[in-house]
């Protein structure tokens, strides 16, 4: 691994024109081979957890399984409803929906207890997932029926729909996104370097290799199936680690030049930046990628996909600033020089810490261990309200009301109070005690009737083998409200145990939208212990591998650890109250999406690497050199403070822009992992990393005795000697480069 970024380099240096016309033949191939095979999207089997799980597994053997269906709603647009034009336009809909293929049946019009409305349930074929791709014809025909009737309000809605119209909301939505972030990386790029043309190259890199990232996720869904949001975290990792990757490995060549004082090559400068920055992108893409991976271990569909995607972006981001940027910086730098030979030279920026970062990093320098001290109680204010956390799965009620079906549903719960939760008990047993199950499972109807908080009457059905029964059961409040929520822990803890369940050799279990969101976190926090866990250990070996530290491994999980729980803290904080509803757009449940919190764990973990990464090499590369340990602290993260400062503005962007979105997950994954970033990067980087070192001084590289040795080297060689040699080998363009930066 140490000379693979130099080789990549070197090699790239040498064939420009073949690196870059080799990459974008090879984004190419990576779209159209995956755009001809096609995306392998999760199925319903793939979303079954827990005993909700269990229960829809065992109805769909008996052919039982809740259908995806659409309603359709009849009322005034104003006064009075005209029930002979509703009973006309409800035919209307029930003939033209009967002649549609994606249609399996029509039920009778129903009418609202007020009498304000008129209902016409229409139940599609396939499974609930499939449904949304097929449902515009239904739409269509509801349109239809809406311009033959316009005194009537003739509305649609159901899951397919709600599904359908999020879908398209999620493309806006991310339209807008990239409409935010892409000008603000510009500009903030073109602040760093002065240049249009180095500016561009990091973006365009980071959108190519998001692109081929889109087309190997697709070949890769048919090893882990999609489950809908793998383009999303593409797009939100992607552009975050590619600009940075570019970023850090520009700045180095930069860095150099300016001190060569123009007497070095692009090639010479590309192949020292690749010894360097080089390795260090190498290094923090493998722990972003084994960081992310622990999330296979939640055995969640969700959470492989977000896996997937972020393994493929990254890899691909690695690849593309080891092999084409080289070619494109030593294009570029042969170009400059062209320039220069017939004309002045072009000044280069002139580098330094920089007042700003002097004045940042003061408190470190001169108190460390009272900063440290402050740092960490602020850190820790920050993650108190993580006391609180209230942790759900988010339901179709939390959707926005944007979506038309939404507004639609709310019409339809407030007419129809009886349809908005539905519990299933499904219950499987030998054919021959269908008829103890069936007397079993009216008891239970029967207790769930004198039950206040379950509505209308129990309906029951039986497989054409007479294994598998399923009972409905109505309940006239919200799915995430805490009423129903309650009515399920009635009915798994005091109903079933004491009909059903007191039947030997019979299985049982409660299904439903309620015992969905109930079982998914519960889910969860069984696999948290076993996802953290390797993700600690990761982190520790990771770092331990890069510096030969367990000293700087310790560290850095704890100060991970105390980032996530800071940005935890804040979202706790803002989204569990109601406070910055109207600042940020949203309507607040009072908890947090399910899937957030790991999410946050294992992506920053992963991030929180880079700069770790780049900003723990640049010191070891000083005291390698024999610098005192103190120096090199100053000096490393001095040195590295504008960079990663700049780095942390280009992800703070990319993941405040996710703010913006209509999805509540999406908008609080968004701000949490731009405020854990913008934590980390100004408190952890510039405060407590810097205290802990100065305070540990050489002991910050225990067990490794490299240091140590080029120390002593040092203070043993005669006075005013350069400490140059010491622990280091020929650089690849005649220069001295740290041996364990190669």
């Amino acid at each position: 691994m140490k000379e693979l970024p130099v080789r990549a380099a070197r090699w790239s240096a040498l064939h420009p024109w073949r690196a870059i016309v080799g990459w974008l033949v090879f984004v190419v191939l990576c779209l159209g081979i995956g755009s001809a095979v096609g995306t392998h999207s999760a199925t319903t089997e793939d979303y079954r957890v827990g005993e909700a799980g269990r229960a829809e597994a065992m109805a769909a053997e008996g052919h039982l399984q809740r259908r995806p269906t659409e309603q359709v709603l009849i009322s005034a647009r104003s006064g009075a409803l005209d029930t002979a034009a509703a009973g006309a336009a409800a035919r209307d809909v029930a003939a033209r929906m009967a002649r549609l293929p994606e249609v399996l049946a029509v039920a009778p019009p129903r009418t609202s207890k007020d009498g304000g409305t008129l209902l016409v349930e229409v139940t599609m074929k396939g499974s609930e997932l499939d449904a949304k791709k097929h449902v515009d014809p239904l739409r269509a025909q509801t349109a239809a029926v809406q311009k033959g009737h316009p005194r009537l309000l003739v509305e649609e809605t159901g899951s397919p729909s709600v599904g359908k119209g999020v879908d398209e909301q999620r493309g806006s939505d991310l339209a807008l996104s990239e409409a935010i972030t892409l000008p603000v990386t510009l500009i903030t790029l073109l602040i760093v370097f002065g240049s249009v043309v180095m500016a561009l190259v990091p973006l365009l890199l980071a959108l190519s290799s998001i692109a081929a990232a889109m087309g190997l996720s697709m070949i890769a869904s048919h090893l882990s199936p999609d489950a809908g949001v793998g383009n999303n975290v593409i797009l939100l990792i992607g552009l975050a680690v590619g600009v940075d990757y570019t970023l850090f490995y520009l700045k180095r060549e930069r860095e150099e030049r300016a001190r060569s004082g123009g007497t070095m090559g692009p090639a010479a400068l590309v192949e020292l930046a690749a010894a360097t920055s080089g390795r260090a992108v190498v290094v923090s893409g493998l722990a972003v990628i084994a960081s992310t991976a622990t999330l296979y271990l939640a055995s969640d569909v969700i959470f492989a996909s977000l896996a997937t995607g972020t393994v493929v972006v990254v890899s691909v981001a690695v690849v593309s600033s080891l092999t084409v940027l080289p070619a494109l910086l030593v294009t570029i730098g042969r170009r400059a020089e062209r320039r220069a030979a017939k004309g002045a030279p072009r000044r280069e920026r002139r580098t330094g810490n920089g007042r700003v970062w002097a004045a940042l990093m003061r408190p470190a320098t001169r108190h460390p261990a009272r900063t440290l001290c402050v740092s960490v109680l602020v850190m820790l204010g920050l993650a108190a309200p993580v006391a609180g956390l209230n942790l759900t799965e988010m339901s179709r009620d939390t959707h926005s009301r944007a979506v038309p079906a939404m507004r639609t549903y709310d019409r339809l719960n407030e007419a129809f109070p009886e349809l908005r939760v539905t519990h299933q008990v499904v219950v499987r047993a030998a054919a021959d005690r269908s008829g103890e199950v069936t007397a079993a499972l009216r008891e239970l109807g029967r207790r769930a009737q004198g039950d206040p908080l379950f509505t209308g009457s129990p309906r029951l059905r039986t497989s054409a083998d007479r294994t598998v029964s399923v009972l409905e059961l109505s309940v006239p409040y919200l799915g995430n409200s805490h009423r129903a929520r309650e009515s399920l822990r009635h009915l798994r803890e005091d109903h079933l145990p004491a009909t059903v369940g007191a039947l030997p050799a019979v299985e049982a279990g409660v299904t439903g939208d309620v015992a969905r969101y109930a079982d998914y976190p519960a889910h969860q926090s069984q696999k948290l212990p076993l996802v953290v866990g390797a993700l600690l250990l990761v982190t520790f070996a990771m770092t331990v591998l890069a510096f030969r530290s367990v000293v700087l491994g310790l560290v850095g999980v704890v100060l991970n650890l105390l980032s996530a729980a800071a940005a935890l803290g804040l979202l706790v904080l803002v989204f569990q109250g109601e406070w910055a509803e109207g600042l940020l757009g949203f309507h607040s449940t009072g908890s947090i999406g399910s899937r957030v919190p790991l999410f946050l764990f294992v992506i920053l973990f992963g991030l929180s690497m880079d700069y770790q990464v780049f900003v723990v090499s640049r010191i070891r590369e000083a005291a390698l050199r024999g610098v005192p340990t103190r120096t090199a602290v100053l000096d490393g993260i001095g040195g590295s403070a504008r960079v990663v400062t700049s780095a942390a503005v280009v992800m703070v962007t990319v993941f405040a822009s996710f703010v913006f979105l209509h999805l509540i997950e999406m908008k609080q994954i968004g701000f949490v992992l731009a405020a854990a970033v913008l934590l980390d990067a100004f408190i952890i980087r510039i405060m407590i990393l810097p205290s802990v070192m100065l305070l540990l001084g050489t002991a910050s590289w225990w067990p490794s005795r490299g240091v140590r040795r080029a120390e002593a080297a040092v203070r043993q060689g005669p006075v005013g000697e350069a400490p140059g040699p010491v622990g280091e080998t020929p650089g690849p363009v005649g220069e001295t480069v740290p041996a364990d930066v190669r």
